[in-house]
């Protein structure tokens, strides 16, 4: 797995993502290009923009963190076509460019902060994450919807 705290690892991810066009088809689900970066660029909103997102109650949070946290921020790779969190669902157009340069952006960040920012940083939905939990899950996901469009 890419470590998204080092700078090779975030360059290979930024070529990819340079490498998508407005026209980028996915091999499988029916998200756009446009919608497929706003809904990665969720994550990094979590992190960064927090006050874009209502916070989940205590019992969410719990169910979240039981049933859903494990297969998040562990290094086995999502299906095709797995569910997705509800506010993860990117249902109105976006524009192509803005949405690149802002994941663009997130990831150069968060490369930037380094794991020791990470490490035992609090989660929008899943609590305390070490700073392992937290690459896996910004990893996996850049690659998983990555390497739907192809790239």
């Amino acid at each position: 797995m890419k470590n998204i705290f080092d700078q090779a690892d975030t360059s290979h991810f930024i070529k990819r993502i340079n490498a998508l066009t407005e026209d980028s088809f996915p091999k499988w689900g029916v998200m756009s290009v446009d919608k497929m970066l706003a809904h990665c660029n969720v994550t990094y909103e979590l992190i960064y923009e927090t006050e874009k997102h209502k916070k989940p109650g205590a019992i969410t949070k719990w169910i979240l963190k039981q049933f859903v946290k494990s297969k998040v921020v562990s290094e086995t790779p999502y299906k095709h076509n797995s569910p997705t969190s509800a506010m993860f669902v990117i249902t109105d157009n976006k524009i192509f460019e803005e949405e690149r340069k802002r994941i663009i952006g997130f990831i150069q960040k968060t490369q930037q902060l380094g794991a020791d920012a990470f490490e035992g940083k609090e989660s929008f939905n899943f609590g305390k994450l070490t700073a392992i939990e937290w690459n896996n899950m910004m990893s996996k996901h850049l690659d998983h919807h990555l390497t739907q469009f192809g790239v």
